[in-house]
Protein backbone atom coordinates (compact mmCIF):
# COMPACT_ATOMS: atom_id res chain seq x y z
CA UNK A 1 0.00 0.00 0.00
CA UNK A 2 1.21 3.71 -0.69
CA UNK A 3 1.69 6.07 1.62
CA UNK A 4 -0.77 8.92 1.65
CA UNK A 5 1.46 11.61 0.14
CA UNK A 6 2.81 9.16 -2.49
CA UNK A 7 -0.51 8.45 -3.64
CA UNK A 8 -1.74 11.55 -3.80
CA UNK A 9 1.53 13.11 -5.88
CA UNK A 10 1.09 9.98 -8.39
CA UNK A 11 -2.75 10.62 -8.67
CA UNK A 12 -1.57 14.54 -9.59
CA UNK A 13 0.93 12.96 -11.63
CA UNK A 14 -1.30 11.07 -13.92
CA UNK A 15 -4.02 13.87 -13.70
CA UNK A 16 -1.46 16.38 -15.48
CA UNK A 17 -0.60 13.83 -18.31
CA UNK A 18 -4.51 13.70 -19.21
CA UNK A 19 -4.84 17.42 -19.40
CA UNK A 20 -1.46 18.24 -21.12
CA UNK A 21 -2.64 15.83 -23.55
CA UNK A 22 -6.27 17.02 -24.13
CA UNK A 23 -5.16 20.59 -24.63
CA UNK A 24 -2.14 18.90 -27.05
CA UNK A 25 -5.11 17.58 -29.04
CA UNK A 26 -7.54 20.79 -28.94
CA UNK A 27 -4.21 23.06 -29.95
CA UNK A 28 -3.35 20.75 -32.65
CA UNK A 29 -6.85 20.07 -34.31
CA UNK A 30 -8.17 21.33 -37.62
CA UNK A 31 -11.50 21.56 -36.97
CA UNK A 32 -13.53 24.37 -34.83
CA UNK A 33 -15.65 21.80 -33.53
CA UNK A 34 -12.35 20.38 -31.79
CA UNK A 35 -9.98 23.70 -31.61
CA UNK A 36 -12.92 25.99 -30.79
CA UNK A 37 -16.01 23.89 -29.18
CA UNK A 38 -12.85 21.52 -26.98
CA UNK A 39 -15.38 18.47 -27.89
CA UNK A 40 -12.95 15.99 -26.83
CA UNK A 41 -11.83 13.72 -24.37
CA UNK A 42 -8.59 12.21 -23.37
CA UNK A 43 -8.37 9.23 -20.39
CA UNK A 44 -5.54 7.16 -19.14
CA UNK A 45 -6.51 3.14 -18.22
CA UNK A 46 -4.60 0.39 -16.79
CA UNK A 47 -3.42 -2.87 -18.98
CA UNK A 48 -6.81 -4.35 -17.69
CA UNK A 49 -8.62 -1.51 -19.40
CA UNK A 50 -9.94 0.06 -16.25
CA UNK A 51 -10.41 3.91 -16.03
CA UNK A 52 -7.84 5.42 -13.89
CA UNK A 53 -8.14 9.42 -14.49
CA UNK A 54 -9.76 11.76 -17.33
CA UNK A 55 -8.69 14.89 -17.96
CA UNK A 56 -10.60 17.74 -16.07
CA UNK A 57 -12.41 19.20 -19.28
CA UNK A 58 -13.24 15.87 -20.79
CA UNK A 59 -17.03 14.77 -21.32
CA UNK A 60 -19.00 13.16 -19.14
CA UNK A 61 -20.76 11.61 -22.03
CA UNK A 62 -17.39 9.90 -22.88
CA UNK A 63 -16.62 7.91 -19.66
CA UNK A 64 -17.34 4.45 -20.86
CA UNK A 65 -16.91 4.98 -24.67
CA UNK A 66 -12.90 4.66 -24.04
CA UNK A 67 -13.22 1.59 -21.24
CA UNK A 68 -15.62 -0.26 -23.90
CA UNK A 69 -13.09 -0.02 -26.84
CA UNK A 70 -9.94 -1.38 -24.58
CA UNK A 71 -12.39 -4.33 -23.73
CA UNK A 72 -13.06 -5.28 -27.06
CA UNK A 73 -9.44 -3.96 -28.12
CA UNK A 74 -7.98 -6.52 -25.08
CA UNK A 75 -10.49 -9.37 -25.72
CA UNK A 76 -9.46 -8.84 -29.52
CA UNK A 77 -5.52 -8.66 -30.04
CA UNK A 78 -4.67 -9.82 -26.54
CA UNK A 79 -0.74 -11.32 -26.69
CA UNK A 80 -0.86 -9.33 -30.34
CA UNK A 81 -0.08 -6.00 -28.74
CA UNK A 82 3.50 -3.40 -29.27
CA UNK A 83 4.60 -0.13 -28.19
CA UNK A 84 4.04 1.77 -30.88
CA UNK A 85 0.73 0.33 -31.95
CA UNK A 86 -2.24 2.80 -32.27
CA UNK A 87 -6.14 1.63 -32.54
CA UNK A 88 -9.17 3.17 -33.57
CA UNK A 89 -12.52 2.84 -33.34
CA UNK A 90 -16.19 4.70 -33.30
CA UNK A 91 -19.03 2.09 -33.62
CA UNK A 92 -21.53 1.64 -30.75
CA UNK A 93 -22.32 -1.69 -31.64
CA UNK A 94 -19.02 -3.40 -32.29
CA UNK A 95 -16.76 -1.25 -30.68
CA UNK A 96 -17.90 0.60 -27.37
CA UNK A 97 -18.38 3.92 -28.70
CA UNK A 98 -21.95 5.81 -28.07
CA UNK A 99 -22.43 7.19 -31.96
CA UNK A 100 -19.93 7.53 -35.10
CA UNK A 101 -18.81 11.08 -34.82
CA UNK A 102 -16.87 10.48 -31.55
CA UNK A 103 -14.14 8.40 -33.06
CA UNK A 104 -11.67 6.98 -30.73
CA UNK A 105 -7.87 6.60 -30.51
CA UNK A 106 -5.71 3.97 -27.88
CA UNK A 107 -2.33 3.68 -27.66
CA UNK A 108 -0.70 1.01 -25.54
CA UNK A 109 1.91 1.91 -22.84
CA UNK A 110 4.98 -0.93 -21.85
CA UNK A 111 7.55 -0.97 -19.57
CA UNK A 112 10.06 -2.83 -20.85
CA UNK A 113 8.09 -6.01 -22.84
CA UNK A 114 5.21 -4.99 -19.97
CA UNK A 115 1.70 -3.90 -20.90
CA UNK A 116 1.30 -1.41 -18.00
CA UNK A 117 -1.42 1.37 -19.60
CA UNK A 118 -3.46 2.59 -22.38
CA UNK A 119 -3.75 6.46 -23.41
CA UNK A 120 -6.89 6.81 -24.84
CA UNK A 121 -8.78 9.79 -26.68
CA UNK A 122 -12.14 10.95 -28.24
CA UNK A 123 -12.40 13.41 -30.49
CA UNK A 124 -15.80 14.34 -31.98
CA UNK A 125 -15.11 14.44 -35.83
CA UNK A 126 -17.23 17.47 -37.98
CA UNK A 127 -18.69 14.55 -40.09
CA UNK A 128 -17.80 10.75 -40.77
CA UNK A 129 -19.73 10.37 -44.01
CA UNK A 130 -23.27 8.71 -44.13
CA UNK A 131 -26.34 10.10 -45.98
CA UNK A 132 -26.32 13.66 -44.79
CA UNK A 133 -23.53 16.28 -44.32
CA UNK A 134 -22.50 16.32 -40.72
CA UNK A 135 -23.73 12.65 -40.09
CA UNK A 136 -25.88 13.80 -37.14
CA UNK A 137 -29.21 14.61 -39.11
CA UNK A 138 -32.63 13.37 -37.68
CA UNK A 139 -34.60 10.72 -39.68
CA UNK A 140 -31.36 8.06 -40.67
CA UNK A 141 -32.90 5.11 -39.43
CA UNK A 142 -30.25 2.41 -39.37
CA UNK A 143 -26.57 3.54 -38.12
CA UNK A 144 -25.26 2.10 -41.81
CA UNK A 145 -26.66 5.60 -42.95
CA UNK A 146 -25.31 7.44 -40.22
CA UNK A 147 -21.70 7.43 -41.58
CA UNK A 148 -18.09 5.41 -41.80
CA UNK A 149 -18.10 2.55 -39.14
CA UNK A 150 -15.14 1.70 -37.75
CA UNK A 151 -14.54 -1.40 -35.96
CA UNK A 152 -11.69 -2.14 -32.90
CA UNK A 153 -8.71 -1.81 -35.65
CA UNK A 154 -4.71 -0.96 -35.71
CA UNK A 155 -4.26 2.63 -37.71
CA UNK A 156 -0.46 2.39 -36.46
CA UNK A 157 1.42 -1.50 -36.20
CA UNK A 158 4.90 -0.67 -33.75
CA UNK A 159 5.09 3.08 -34.84
CA UNK A 160 4.26 2.95 -38.55
CA UNK A 161 1.35 3.94 -39.81
CA UNK A 162 -0.72 1.56 -42.11
CA UNK A 163 -1.71 3.89 -44.34
CA UNK A 164 -4.06 1.37 -46.13
CA UNK A 165 -6.33 1.63 -43.30
CA UNK A 166 -6.14 5.47 -43.08
CA UNK A 167 -6.94 5.84 -46.75
CA UNK A 168 -9.71 3.76 -46.64
CA UNK A 169 -11.37 5.89 -43.76
CA UNK A 170 -10.58 9.10 -45.47
CA UNK A 171 -12.02 8.19 -48.77
CA UNK A 172 -15.75 7.82 -46.97
CA UNK A 173 -15.79 11.19 -45.15
CA UNK A 174 -16.21 14.80 -46.40
CA UNK A 175 -13.28 16.84 -45.94
CA UNK A 176 -10.56 14.40 -45.65
CA UNK A 177 -8.16 17.28 -45.46
CA UNK A 178 -10.17 18.68 -41.87
CA UNK A 179 -10.42 14.64 -40.99
CA UNK A 180 -6.47 13.96 -41.74
CA UNK A 181 -5.85 16.77 -39.50
CA UNK A 182 -7.63 16.08 -36.32
CA UNK A 183 -6.45 12.14 -36.20
CA UNK A 184 -3.26 13.60 -36.27
CA UNK A 185 -4.23 15.92 -33.44
CA UNK A 186 -5.28 12.80 -31.67
CA UNK A 187 -2.44 10.98 -32.58
CA UNK A 188 -0.07 13.19 -31.44
CA UNK A 189 -2.14 13.26 -28.03
CA UNK A 190 -1.66 9.73 -27.83
CA UNK A 191 2.21 10.09 -28.26
CA UNK A 192 2.34 12.30 -26.13
CA UNK A 193 0.74 10.76 -23.32
CA UNK A 194 2.83 7.59 -23.57
CA UNK A 195 5.44 9.33 -23.28
CA UNK A 196 4.87 11.50 -19.93
CA UNK A 197 3.62 8.19 -18.34
CA UNK A 198 7.48 6.68 -18.91
CA UNK A 199 8.77 9.83 -17.68
CA UNK A 200 6.17 9.48 -14.00
CA UNK A 201 7.33 5.95 -14.06
CA UNK A 202 11.11 7.02 -14.12
CA UNK A 203 10.79 9.37 -11.50
CA UNK A 204 8.69 7.24 -8.82
CA UNK A 205 9.51 4.02 -9.88
CA UNK A 206 6.82 2.09 -12.29
CA UNK A 207 5.90 -0.21 -9.78
CA UNK A 208 4.74 2.76 -7.43
CA UNK A 209 2.43 4.06 -10.67
CA UNK A 210 0.97 0.46 -10.98
CA UNK A 211 0.40 -0.01 -7.47
CA UNK A 212 -1.61 3.23 -7.52
CA UNK A 213 -4.21 2.19 -10.03
CA UNK A 214 -5.66 -0.46 -7.61
CA UNK A 215 -5.95 2.55 -4.62
CA UNK A 216 -6.99 4.93 -6.70
CA UNK A 217 -10.03 3.05 -7.91
CA UNK A 218 -10.57 1.81 -4.32
CA UNK A 219 -10.66 4.61 -2.73
CA UNK A 220 -12.91 6.01 -5.21
CA UNK A 221 -15.57 3.36 -5.09
CA UNK A 222 -15.47 3.97 -1.46
CA UNK A 223 -15.97 7.68 -1.88
CA UNK A 224 -19.27 6.56 -3.92
CA UNK A 225 -20.37 3.75 -1.90
CA UNK A 226 -20.31 5.94 1.20
CA UNK A 227 -22.23 9.00 -0.78
CA UNK A 228 -25.04 6.31 -1.43
CA UNK A 229 -25.45 5.03 2.05
CA UNK A 230 -26.18 8.54 2.44
CA UNK A 231 -29.66 8.09 0.57
CA UNK A 232 -32.65 6.25 2.52
CA UNK A 233 -33.29 2.44 1.78
CA UNK A 234 -36.11 2.38 -0.39
CA UNK A 235 -37.81 2.05 -4.04
CA UNK A 236 -38.87 5.01 -6.20
CA UNK A 237 -40.04 6.04 -9.64
CA UNK A 238 -39.66 8.71 -12.20
CA UNK A 239 -39.94 8.66 -15.94
CA UNK A 240 -39.60 11.40 -18.61
CA UNK A 241 -40.44 11.64 -22.45
CA UNK A 242 -38.53 12.59 -25.57
CA UNK A 243 -40.11 14.96 -28.08
CA UNK A 244 -40.15 12.34 -30.78
CA UNK A 245 -37.73 10.23 -32.62
CA UNK A 246 -37.52 12.25 -35.42
CA UNK A 247 -39.37 9.67 -37.42
CA UNK A 248 -42.72 8.77 -36.35
CA UNK A 249 -44.92 10.34 -33.83
CA UNK A 250 -45.04 7.58 -31.13
CA UNK A 251 -43.99 9.03 -27.83
CA UNK A 252 -40.64 7.68 -26.05
CA UNK A 253 -40.43 7.34 -22.63
CA UNK A 254 -37.42 6.76 -20.38
CA UNK A 255 -38.44 5.44 -16.85
CA UNK A 256 -36.28 4.59 -14.58
CA UNK A 257 -37.16 2.30 -11.12
CA UNK A 258 -34.19 3.09 -8.48
CA UNK A 259 -33.82 0.85 -5.41
CA UNK A 260 -31.81 1.91 -2.33
CA UNK A 261 -30.02 -0.67 0.00
CA UNK A 262 -27.67 0.40 2.16
CA UNK A 263 -24.31 0.86 0.12
CA UNK A 264 -26.34 -0.60 -3.16
CA UNK A 265 -28.05 1.30 -5.30
CA UNK A 266 -30.09 -0.51 -8.62
CA UNK A 267 -31.70 2.01 -11.42
CA UNK A 268 -33.58 -0.39 -13.23
CA UNK A 269 -34.41 1.12 -17.07
CA UNK A 270 -37.55 -1.54 -17.57
CA UNK A 271 -40.37 0.03 -18.47
CA UNK A 272 -38.98 2.21 -21.21
CA UNK A 273 -39.75 2.34 -24.73
CA UNK A 274 -38.54 0.21 -26.98
CA UNK A 275 -35.76 0.75 -29.47
CA UNK A 276 -37.15 3.54 -32.17
CA UNK A 277 -36.75 3.96 -35.61
CA UNK A 278 -34.78 7.23 -35.18
CA UNK A 279 -31.49 7.86 -33.98
CA UNK A 280 -32.33 8.69 -30.61
CA UNK A 281 -31.12 5.38 -29.46
CA UNK A 282 -28.75 4.41 -26.74
CA UNK A 283 -25.86 2.17 -26.05
CA UNK A 284 -25.55 0.86 -22.52
CA UNK A 285 -22.47 2.07 -22.17
CA UNK A 286 -24.21 5.92 -23.12
CA UNK A 287 -26.78 5.25 -20.42
CA UNK A 288 -23.93 3.98 -17.44
CA UNK A 289 -22.20 7.51 -18.46
CA UNK A 290 -25.11 9.43 -17.65
CA UNK A 291 -26.23 7.86 -14.29
CA UNK A 292 -22.40 7.94 -13.20
CA UNK A 293 -22.44 11.75 -13.93
CA UNK A 294 -25.95 12.27 -12.60
CA UNK A 295 -24.98 10.51 -9.44
CA UNK A 296 -21.83 12.53 -9.01
CA UNK A 297 -23.70 15.46 -9.68
CA UNK A 298 -26.11 15.08 -6.75
CA UNK A 299 -23.96 12.89 -4.10
CA UNK A 300 -20.66 13.98 -5.00
CA UNK A 301 -19.64 16.57 -7.30
CA UNK A 302 -15.43 16.54 -6.47
CA UNK A 303 -15.44 13.00 -7.54
CA UNK A 304 -12.76 12.29 -10.04
CA UNK A 305 -14.16 10.20 -12.78
CA UNK A 306 -13.03 6.83 -12.98
CA UNK A 307 -13.50 3.07 -12.49
CA UNK A 308 -14.27 2.53 -8.96
CA UNK A 309 -17.32 5.28 -9.36
CA UNK A 310 -18.60 2.71 -12.02
CA UNK A 311 -18.50 0.15 -9.50
CA UNK A 312 -20.05 1.58 -7.05
CA UNK A 313 -24.33 1.07 -8.54
CA UNK A 314 -25.92 -1.49 -11.06
CA UNK A 315 -27.69 -0.81 -13.94
CA UNK A 316 -30.48 -2.60 -15.42
CA UNK A 317 -31.43 -1.62 -19.23
CA UNK A 318 -33.69 -4.13 -21.32
CA UNK A 319 -31.89 -5.55 -24.47
CA UNK A 320 -33.83 -4.17 -27.42
CA UNK A 321 -35.02 -0.71 -25.12
CA UNK A 322 -34.59 2.93 -26.51
CA UNK A 323 -31.51 2.32 -23.65
CA UNK A 324 -30.06 -0.49 -24.58
CA UNK A 325 -30.31 -0.78 -28.55
CA UNK A 326 -29.40 -3.95 -30.68
CA UNK A 327 -27.83 -3.31 -34.08
CA UNK A 328 -28.97 -1.75 -36.52
CA UNK A 329 -30.17 0.83 -34.47
CA UNK A 330 -29.11 4.38 -35.56
CA UNK A 331 -27.45 6.36 -32.10
CA UNK A 332 -26.34 9.66 -33.78
CA UNK A 333 -29.07 11.50 -31.88
CA UNK A 334 -27.79 9.79 -28.53
CA UNK A 335 -26.86 12.95 -26.52
CA UNK A 336 -30.34 14.11 -26.08
CA UNK A 337 -31.23 11.19 -24.79
CA UNK A 338 -28.60 10.52 -22.34
CA UNK A 339 -29.98 14.18 -21.04
CA UNK A 340 -33.47 13.14 -21.07
CA UNK A 341 -31.90 10.07 -18.55
CA UNK A 342 -29.98 12.17 -15.97
CA UNK A 343 -33.39 14.21 -16.22
CA UNK A 344 -35.11 10.92 -14.64
CA UNK A 345 -32.53 10.42 -12.33
CA UNK A 346 -32.13 13.69 -10.76
CA UNK A 347 -36.17 13.60 -10.84
CA UNK A 348 -35.95 10.13 -8.62
CA UNK A 349 -33.34 11.09 -6.48
CA UNK A 350 -33.78 14.95 -6.05
CA UNK A 351 -36.70 15.14 -3.66
CA UNK A 352 -34.36 13.15 -1.04
CA UNK A 353 -31.86 15.47 -1.19
CA UNK A 354 -33.44 19.11 -1.84
CA UNK A 355 -30.49 21.31 -1.14
CA UNK A 356 -28.51 19.61 -4.31
CA UNK A 357 -31.90 19.16 -6.35
CA UNK A 358 -32.53 21.56 -9.42
CA UNK A 359 -35.01 22.48 -11.62
CA UNK A 360 -35.10 20.46 -15.20
CA UNK A 361 -32.07 21.90 -17.34
CA UNK A 362 -32.72 22.66 -20.98
CA UNK A 363 -32.31 18.57 -21.02
CA UNK A 364 -31.23 18.72 -24.85
CA UNK A 365 -28.28 18.80 -27.19
CA UNK A 366 -29.39 21.58 -29.63
CA UNK A 367 -27.21 20.93 -32.51
CA UNK A 368 -27.09 22.38 -35.99
CA UNK A 369 -25.30 21.78 -39.02
CA UNK A 370 -24.95 24.49 -41.92
CA UNK A 371 -23.39 22.87 -45.06
CA UNK A 372 -22.19 23.96 -48.23
CA UNK A 373 -19.68 25.18 -50.54
CA UNK A 374 -17.69 28.14 -50.01
CA UNK A 375 -18.64 31.03 -52.97
CA UNK A 376 -15.18 32.34 -52.68
CA UNK A 377 -12.58 29.25 -52.65
CA UNK A 378 -15.46 26.26 -54.41
CA UNK A 379 -14.33 24.40 -51.03
CA UNK A 380 -16.87 22.58 -49.46
CA UNK A 381 -17.58 23.22 -45.53
CA UNK A 382 -19.86 21.77 -43.21
CA UNK A 383 -20.36 24.37 -39.50
CA UNK A 384 -21.70 21.89 -36.84
CA UNK A 385 -22.40 23.16 -33.30
CA UNK A 386 -24.71 22.09 -30.46
CA UNK A 387 -26.07 24.97 -28.34
CA UNK A 388 -25.90 25.47 -24.60
CA UNK A 389 -29.31 26.67 -22.79
CA UNK A 390 -30.91 27.26 -19.41
CA UNK A 391 -29.68 25.21 -15.86
CA UNK A 392 -32.42 24.66 -13.70
CA UNK A 393 -32.62 27.03 -10.75
CA UNK A 394 -31.38 25.47 -7.51
CA UNK A 395 -31.91 25.34 -3.83
CA UNK A 396 -30.15 29.33 -3.08
CA UNK A 397 -30.16 30.55 -6.29
CA UNK A 398 -31.24 30.81 -9.66
CA UNK A 399 -30.29 28.98 -12.55
CA UNK A 400 -27.35 29.88 -14.83
CA UNK A 401 -27.84 31.31 -18.24
CA UNK A 402 -26.72 29.77 -21.63
CA UNK A 403 -25.05 27.19 -20.10
CA UNK A 404 -23.89 23.46 -21.72
CA UNK A 405 -25.25 21.17 -19.02
CA UNK A 406 -25.17 17.99 -17.84
CA UNK A 407 -23.98 15.63 -19.89
CA UNK A 408 -21.91 17.63 -22.14
CA UNK A 409 -19.34 20.65 -21.42
CA UNK A 410 -18.52 21.77 -24.40
CA UNK A 411 -17.55 25.62 -25.20
CA UNK A 412 -19.65 27.94 -27.78
CA UNK A 413 -18.13 28.40 -30.90
CA UNK A 414 -17.57 32.45 -31.14
CA UNK A 415 -19.15 34.36 -33.68
CA UNK A 416 -15.76 35.78 -34.68
CA UNK A 417 -14.77 32.05 -35.80
CA UNK A 418 -17.85 31.10 -37.45
CA UNK A 419 -17.11 34.58 -39.72
CA UNK A 420 -13.81 33.54 -40.14
CA UNK A 421 -14.07 29.57 -40.78
CA UNK A 422 -17.40 29.84 -42.65
CA UNK A 423 -19.33 31.99 -45.28
CA UNK A 424 -22.16 32.62 -42.64
CA UNK A 425 -23.05 35.70 -41.27
CA UNK A 426 -24.31 35.54 -37.55
CA UNK A 427 -26.96 38.07 -37.12
CA UNK A 428 -27.81 37.83 -33.48
CA UNK A 429 -26.42 36.27 -30.67
CA UNK A 430 -28.60 36.58 -27.48
CA UNK A 431 -30.39 35.32 -24.49
CA UNK A 432 -33.83 34.56 -24.78
CA UNK A 433 -36.46 36.75 -22.76
CA UNK A 434 -38.32 34.87 -20.71
CA UNK A 435 -37.07 31.26 -20.84
CA UNK A 436 -36.21 30.82 -17.44
CA UNK A 437 -39.22 29.03 -15.55
CA UNK A 438 -40.35 31.31 -12.59
CA UNK A 439 -39.88 30.48 -9.06
CA UNK A 440 -38.12 31.37 -5.83
CA UNK A 441 -34.86 30.63 -7.68
CA UNK A 442 -35.60 31.23 -11.67
CA UNK A 443 -34.46 29.06 -14.13
CA UNK A 444 -31.93 29.78 -16.65
CA UNK A 445 -32.21 31.06 -20.41
CA UNK A 446 -31.84 30.04 -23.22
CA UNK A 447 -29.68 30.92 -26.54
CA UNK A 448 -30.67 32.65 -29.38
CA UNK A 449 -28.63 32.66 -32.21
CA UNK A 450 -29.61 33.78 -35.74
CA UNK A 451 -27.61 32.84 -38.68
CA UNK A 452 -28.03 33.48 -42.33
CA UNK A 453 -25.46 32.03 -45.82
CA UNK A 454 -23.64 34.88 -47.26
CA UNK A 455 -23.24 35.22 -51.36
CA UNK A 456 -24.76 30.64 -51.67
CA UNK A 457 -27.47 28.48 -51.03
CA UNK A 458 -26.24 25.99 -48.30
CA UNK A 459 -28.44 22.86 -46.19
CA UNK A 460 -29.78 23.39 -42.85
CA UNK A 461 -30.12 20.24 -40.22
CA UNK A 462 -31.17 21.31 -36.97
CA UNK A 463 -31.94 18.66 -33.89
CA UNK A 464 -34.15 20.10 -30.89
CA UNK A 465 -35.20 18.87 -27.54
CA UNK A 466 -37.76 20.27 -25.08
CA UNK A 467 -39.29 21.57 -28.49
CA UNK A 468 -42.67 20.19 -27.48
CA UNK A 469 -42.62 19.63 -23.83
CA UNK A 470 -41.30 22.49 -21.64
CA UNK A 471 -38.27 20.98 -18.75
CA UNK A 472 -40.34 21.38 -15.66
CA UNK A 473 -39.73 22.91 -12.39
CA UNK A 474 -39.11 21.07 -9.01
CA UNK A 475 -40.67 21.82 -5.51
CA UNK A 476 -43.07 24.38 -7.39
CA UNK A 477 -40.71 26.29 -9.80
CA UNK A 478 -42.09 27.10 -13.08
CA UNK A 479 -41.60 25.09 -16.01
CA UNK A 480 -38.67 26.72 -18.51
CA UNK A 481 -39.60 27.87 -21.91
CA UNK A 482 -39.67 25.01 -24.73
CA UNK A 483 -36.83 25.92 -27.72
CA UNK A 484 -37.82 26.75 -31.37
CA UNK A 485 -36.09 26.55 -34.51
CA UNK A 486 -37.76 29.46 -37.07
CA UNK A 487 -37.14 30.45 -40.59
CA UNK A 488 -36.81 34.29 -41.87
CA UNK A 489 -37.24 35.33 -45.18
CA UNK A 490 -36.82 38.05 -47.30
CA UNK A 491 -40.37 39.26 -47.22
CA UNK A 492 -40.58 39.34 -43.64
CA UNK A 493 -42.38 36.43 -42.48
CA UNK A 494 -41.31 33.94 -39.82
CA UNK A 495 -42.08 30.30 -40.06
CA UNK A 496 -41.84 27.87 -37.63
CA UNK A 497 -39.60 24.86 -38.50
CA UNK A 498 -39.66 21.11 -36.97
CA UNK A 499 -37.96 20.25 -34.33
CA UNK A 500 -35.64 17.56 -36.13
CA UNK A 501 -35.48 18.29 -39.69
CA UNK A 502 -32.76 17.57 -42.45
CA UNK A 503 -31.80 19.36 -45.75
CA UNK A 504 -33.47 22.24 -45.82
CA UNK A 505 -32.13 24.84 -48.27
CA UNK A 506 -31.17 28.13 -47.31
CA UNK A 507 -30.74 31.35 -49.77
CA UNK A 508 -28.45 34.59 -49.12
CA UNK A 509 -32.22 36.17 -48.27
CA UNK A 510 -33.13 33.46 -45.79
CA UNK A 511 -31.50 33.14 -42.35
CA UNK A 512 -32.23 30.40 -39.22
CA UNK A 513 -32.97 31.41 -35.90
CA UNK A 514 -32.30 29.07 -32.92
CA UNK A 515 -33.56 29.09 -29.40
CA UNK A 516 -32.75 26.60 -27.01
CA UNK A 517 -34.58 26.05 -24.30
CA UNK A 518 -34.61 27.51 -20.46
CA UNK A 519 -34.91 26.01 -17.83
CA UNK A 520 -37.03 24.98 -14.74
CA UNK A 521 -37.61 26.87 -11.40
CA UNK A 522 -37.00 25.96 -7.79
CA UNK A 523 -40.16 26.54 -5.38
CA UNK A 524 -42.94 28.74 -5.48
CA UNK A 525 -42.79 31.95 -7.85
CA UNK A 526 -44.79 33.65 -4.70
CA UNK A 527 -41.51 33.12 -2.80
CA UNK A 528 -39.58 35.38 -4.78
CA UNK A 529 -37.67 37.86 -3.16
CA UNK A 530 -38.67 41.42 -4.49
CA UNK A 531 -34.83 42.85 -4.53
CA UNK A 532 -34.95 39.65 -7.09
CA UNK A 533 -37.87 40.52 -9.03
CA UNK A 534 -37.14 43.87 -9.77
CA UNK A 535 -33.38 42.73 -10.90
CA UNK A 536 -35.12 40.63 -13.25
CA UNK A 537 -37.02 43.33 -15.21
CA UNK A 538 -33.48 45.51 -14.90
CA UNK A 539 -31.92 42.78 -16.41
CA UNK A 540 -33.94 43.26 -19.47
CA UNK A 541 -33.97 39.26 -18.92
CA UNK A 542 -37.70 38.95 -17.98
CA UNK A 543 -40.41 41.57 -19.68
CA UNK A 544 -42.87 43.46 -17.29
CA UNK A 545 -45.92 41.44 -17.89
CA UNK A 546 -43.62 38.03 -17.62
CA UNK A 547 -43.25 38.95 -13.95
CA UNK A 548 -46.73 40.29 -13.98
CA UNK A 549 -47.66 36.72 -14.91
CA UNK A 550 -46.18 34.60 -12.23
CA UNK A 551 -45.29 37.00 -9.57
CA UNK A 552 -47.65 39.29 -7.59
CA UNK A 553 -48.90 42.40 -9.84
CA UNK A 554 -47.85 44.84 -7.26
CA UNK A 555 -43.90 44.06 -7.16
CA UNK A 556 -43.87 44.13 -10.65
CA UNK A 557 -44.49 47.58 -10.87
Amino acid sequence: MLDPITLEILWNGLRSISDECFLTLQRSAFSTNIKERHDHSVAILDARGRLIVQAENALPIHLASMSGLVEILLARYAGDIAPGDIFVGNDPHVAGGTHLPDINLAAPVFDGDRLIAFICNIAHHADVGGAARGSMSPGLTEIYQEGLRIPVIRLYRKGELVRDILDLLLLNMRLPAERRGDLNAQIASCRLGVERIGHLGDRFGMARVLASYDEIIDRSRSRMLTAIAVLPDGEWTYSDRMDDDGVSGDEVVIALRLVKDGKKALFDFTGSSPQVAGNINLTLNAVRSSVCYALKALLDPGMPNNEGVVQAFEIVAPEGSVVNCRAPAAVALRANTCQRVIDVVLGAIGPLLPEQAVGAANGANTSMVFAGEDPETGKPYVYLETLGGGMGARSDRDGKDGVQVHITNTSNLPVEAIEMEYPLRVEEYSLVENSGGAGRWRGGLGLRRVVRPVGHNCEFSGVGERFRYAPPGIFGGEPGRPGVFELHTANGTVGKLPGKLTGLTLRPTDAVAVETPGAGGYGPATDRDELCIRDDIDSGKFAPSFVARFYQSTRAD
